[in-house]
């Protein structure tokens, strides 16, 4: 967990970061502390499309990113649809993919082999297969692809929106619903509900200060 972690980096415990997509500095409670966590890591790498932001000012290297309307990949939204993202801007300067700069990164030390893409839709392929390891293909489990295990650079790139489970290539959009047979991927085959208490904020409502505000979030920009 992203708080875990900066308490982790504030004790001594982590001696170097890489931050990607995200604004920590901003998005996460006592922003004073994940400051001073930052500060005391000897090593802090941050990929940002943006070069001044409250947590590159604290990088040692930072890398350029590309932005939303840049980056080719996937998306999949909350009903388990994976639709492609496909580019509409050119990049400015040296900004890269993400997985091209982890690529390049994890081939200068030495996993050439295990980090050999040469496009996304390579990653996407290996994703893909890795969801079907384990699966029996016609039995449908929360998170499998064996049907996008074939696909080829060409397919990758006319890829037309696939819910998961995708146990054969969907040609049109279609809906299915989950659990609709009442069993769910739990040890009894059950629903499990678990009751929660809500903890109340440190600082309520008052006379004097009656509103709370809180940051909002859209699919590409979370508190930031």
């Amino acid at each position: 967990k992203a708080i875990e972690l900066f308490d982790a980096m504030n004790d001594g415990k982590i001696k170097a970061v890489w931050i990607m997509a995200t604004n920590p500095v901003v998005s996460l409670p006592d922003s004073e502390k994940i400051k001073t966590a930052l500060e005391k890591c000897p090593f802090v790498v941050v990929s940002d499309c943006i070069a001044d932001t409250e947590t590159t000012r604290l990088a040692d290297v930072v890398l350029p990113a590309q932005g939303w309307s840049e980056k080719s990949g996937t998306v999949t939204n909350s009903e388990r649809r994976i639709s492609r993202q496909r580019r509409i801007l050119p990049s400015p300067g040296e900004a890269k993919p993400d997985w091209w700069i982890l690529k390049e990164v994890a081939q200068k030390m030495g996993f050439n082999e295990q980090f050999d893409y040469r496009h996304e839709g390579e990653i996407f392929k290996e994703y893909s297969e890795m969801t079907a390891l384990g699966n029996e293909t016609g039995k449908a489990r929360d998170l499998c692809l064996i049907g996008l295990t074939k696909l080829d650079e060409k397919g990758y790139g006319e890829l037309t929106p696939q819910q998961w489970p995708v146990l054969e290539y969907q040609p049109e959009i279609i809906e299915q619903r989950m659990f609709t047979n009442g069993e769910f991927f739990t040890e009894s085959g059950k629903a499990q509900f678990i009751a929660v208490e809500h903890d109340k904020p440190i600082a309520d409502t008052s006379v004097e200060f009656p509103l709370i505000m809180n940051t909002g979030r859209i699919r590409d920009q979370w508190h930031t």
